[in-house]
């Protein structure tokens, strides 16, 4: 065994916002902090969080407080949220974001110099700090300079392929390098996984090539249990044209800058179907919506502006109806605002740089002048790595987790906005915690034999050779199954025949086969994604099927009502003796005061 070993107090495998801030929090305790990115730093799929990042900061709305924030997300998550972290995430949010701002983030400015805010989906008032549309390129350059500054070893273009216990208590992970193929083995006290998404579970998605659920598969294989993986949100606002770009994200910012929605038919469709519970903050007419994205405290939100599974489904239905744009989508028009701006051509391209850019250079239309085609794409999982709410510890001990690798704050839907800020508190919270916790506890042993194991794992598909198995087209079948039978709206049939098909295809990525050397080998790469990929997409479905109603990011065909008897539980998955476990485990009741927060935001 001759690997590179390095040792740390704590391990960190994510480079994104929560990674980063995790960090930094954990090397300011005074302990040695290692950081594994699995592309070049700076590069974590955070960098494509385009709208901004949720904190009642009260710059725009001095109505907006942490309570007011709480409630949103708890309605947005329809109640099964972890309510404890619903209300940190309130509350700490803005400490994050002025923090951020110390450190050199260069928020947009109000005319009085105050960090800006902008309306975005699901948020009763002006809630998301914003840097034009690269919010999320700011902050991971923020984060980086800091993290650096500070010393942290960073191993970039790493990949973990397992981790490893100590007698239960997590110990370390054996990784590749992605360049050299060569594998090192890392020690630690404590463990923290910021992993992200696993959008690449399906064939349209928003995530980069990074999301392939591997802190999700990671901890499940050492026994830590995942929550709420039923729960997928689809984006209602990808790009649908050119192919070469379909699933790209159109940010949400384009909707809180006053685009609308409309059909084949020029008809505004969102006006349509509001859902009772959202009717009492929803405008009643277009030209009260309009006032609401400019400013104006006595509007209520326009209807583009309700929660992203809502906005998807209404898309999904115009297109189903024969309704939708000439390439399967709808159109989204910010080009409309001319009547109301003189200076519309100038105003759209300050507020929206990158969309401007995006659409001209890779379909070659001018945002200013012409409505986009847009259509919904995978885009987050609510789902997750169980932790507790105040450390982010997993059901593993020294396991640590945060971003959207964890689960619980957003319960069955996100609000938009939600995710940055909630990388910063909980990235924050983890390395403060896993700090602490790697001073009081002696060093793990990683045993040569475990991670022997984990290495003849990782080049089982060199033995296998040319004659096995295409991974790429095994991953292929995947995201077409997922896409197909687990997407935006389900039925048990499917599904099950999706959970069939998941079985088969985990019997051939067993059969996966390469060549060559494993120097720069995409094709091994993939072939040990295909470990991840398949682990949460089976999580994904088994929980679907056992949530036998709607809610959130969830709709069932057979089932679109919500049912009282899932309200109050969570789906989890466990890894068992005959595979994977499906178990409801009931939410902890919610306390009498902050229920009463929930009450009295209803209005």
């Amino acid at each position: 065994m001759a690997h590179d070993t390095y040792t740390y107090d704590v391990l960190i495998i994510g480079a994104g916002g929560a990674g980063l801030r995790a960090a930094i929090e954990a090397a300011n305790a005074g302990v040695s902090v290692g950081l594994i990115c699995k592309s070049l730093l700076g590069k974590a799929h955070t960098v494509m969080a385009e709208g901004g990042m949720a904190a009642a900061l009260s710059h725009n709305d001095d109505r907006d407080n942490w309570k007011v924030h709480f409630a949103d997300t708890m309605r947005g998550g329809q109640y099964v949220n972890n309510w404890r972290m619903a209300e940190i995430h309130a509350k700490e949010a803005p400490d994050r974001v002025r923090e951020l701002e110390a450190w050199g983030a260069v928020f947009d400015r109000t005319p009085d110099g105050r960090i800006n805010q902008r309306n975005f989906g699901g948020h009763r008032y002006p809630r998301l700090a914003h840097v034009g549309d690269r919010t999320g390129l700011e902050l991971i350059r923020t984060l980086q300079d800091h993290t650096i500054h500070l010393g942290v070893t960073v191993h970039m273009e790493h990949t973990v392929v397992d981790l490893v216990l100590d007698g239960g208590r997590a110990a370390g992970a054996l990784a590749y390098d992605r360049q050299s193929g060569r594998f090192h083995a890392f020690a630690a006290k404590a463990i923290i996984l910021a992993t992200g998404g696993i959008g690449r579970a399906y064939s349209v998605t928003s995530n980069s090539w990074e999301g392939t659920g591997d802190g999700h598969a990671l901890a499940y294989r050492v026994g830590a249990e995942l929550i709420d993986m039923e729960f997928v949100q689809f984006h209602p606002t990808g790009m649908v044209w050119p192919p070469s770009v379909k699933g790209i994200l159109v940010t949400e910012g384009v909707r809180g800058e006053g685009g609308i929605l409309k059909n084949s038919d020029g008809r505004r469709f969102m006006f349509d179907d509001i859902p009772d519970n959202y009717k009492p903050q929803t405008a009643s007419d277009a030209e009260e919506g309009w006032r609401y994205t400019q400013g104006d405290k006595s509007a209520r939100r326009p209807p583009e502006l309700l929660t992203r599974d809502h906005v998807a489904r209404c898309i999904n239905r115009e297109v189903k109806a024969g309704r939708g744009s000439p390439h399967g989508g709808v159109f989204l028009d910010i080009a409309w605002i001319k009547e109301k701006l003189p200076n519309a051509a100038e105003h759209i391209k300050r507020k929206l740089p990158s969309m401007y850019h995006q659409f001209m250079q890779l379909a070659n239309l001018d945002i200013t002048k012409e409505p986009m085609e847009v259509g919904p794409t995978t885009h987050y999982v609510m789902g997750g790595v169980r932790v507790d709410a105040d450390s982010q510890m997993s059901t593993v001990p020294g396991l640590f987790a945060a971003g959207e690798c964890a689960s619980g704050i957003n319960g069955a839907n996100r609000l938009g906005g939600n995710s940055l800020s909630d990388l910063i508190v909980f990235g924050k919270r983890a390395g403060e915690y896993a700090a602490e916790y790697a001073r009081k506890n002696p060093a793990a042993r990683v045993s040569d034999e475990a991670l022997a194991r984990v290495e003849r794992t990782a080049l089982e598909p060199f033995e296998r050779g040319a004659s096995g198995e295409n991974p790429y087209m095994v991953q292929k079948d995947l995201q077409q199954v997922m896409q197909a039978l687990v997407g935006i709206v389900r039925q048990e049939s499917e599904m099950r025949e999706a959970v069939q098909t998941l079985q088969q295809l985990k019997a051939r990525a067993a059969r996966a086969g390469v060549s060559g050397g494993r120097d720069y080998h995409a094709g091994w790469h993939t072939a040990l994604d295909l470990r991840n990929l398949l682990t949460v997409s089976e999580a994904i479905a088994l929980s679907a099927i056992e949530r036998r109603e709607s809610r959130g990011g969830h709709f069932r065909e057979d089932y679109p009502d919500k049912a009282a008897e899932f309200s109050t539980i969570n789906m989890m998955v466990k890894e068992g003796a005959g595979g994977m476990q499906v178990t409801r485990v009931p939410i902890p009741p919610i306390p009498d005061e902050l229920t009463q927060v929930i009450e009295e935001q209803k209005s």
